[in-house]
């Protein structure tokens, strides 16, 4: 698969596209680096080393094939030396994308953007990488169907989505560049809790 790169040469012009074999966009907000290298630490040095304790106390019980707490502590121990293996080679791979786009007035990887479907409704999201999305937070992944349709497009474009039940046309209706979700989208959540 083909993404952008997201970096941008002397004259703000985008670098050509980056070929990436795990089928993920590799591309990270500085939150979200900071968030997976937390994690990674907190398995290497403390839950890591917990569990190991937990297995060795339970191996010196005795009989370890019939020993619940010692197969249950192996078999944590296997998940957890997965996802640090995992998380420090995803780490490795990572491109962080810690500045602003030179054509603010397009949608690129960071932004926030609000929509607005056929019916009045709006949404709102953020484009981040697909290692930090979260509907909760409005974080949509930069390789759903939805960010690719809004990428490089600008404020009055209008989009056509795939979904399952159906495309679906939508209207950007604003584009923000900021770390912090933009003030019309807190003051919705403000009405709704």
């Amino acid at each position: 698969m083909r993404y952008d790169r997201f970096r941008y040469n002397k004259g703000g012009q985008m670098t050509k596209p980056l070929v990436n074999k795990t089928g993920k966009a590799p591309y990270i907000t500085p939150e979200g680096q900071k968030r997976l290298s937390e994690e990674l630490s907190y398995l290497w040095k403390t839950k890591r080393p917990q569990v190991t304790q937990a297995v060795a106390e339970a191996a010196a019980m005795g009989d370890r094939s019939e020993n619940a707490e010692y197969i249950y502590g192996k078999k944590q121990l296997r998940q957890i030396d997965a996802r640090i293996r995992f998380l420090s080679k995803r780490l490795k791979e990572l491109v962080v994308v810690d500045r602003i786009p030179d054509d603010t007035a397009r949608i690129f990887f960071g932004a926030w953007v609000e929509v607005e479907d056929s019916k009045g409704n709006i949404f709102q999201y953020r484009i981040v990488g697909p290692d930090e999305f979260d509907p909760d937070r409005n974080f949509i992944s930069v390789d759903s169907p939805m960010a690719k349709s809004l990428l490089r497009k600008e404020e009055g474009d209008e989009v056509v989505v795939s979904r399952p039940n159906g495309p679906m046309t939508f209207v950007v209706k604003s584009i923000c560049y900021s770390f912090a979700q933009p003030k019309s989208l807190e003051d919705k959540e403000k009405r709704k809790g």
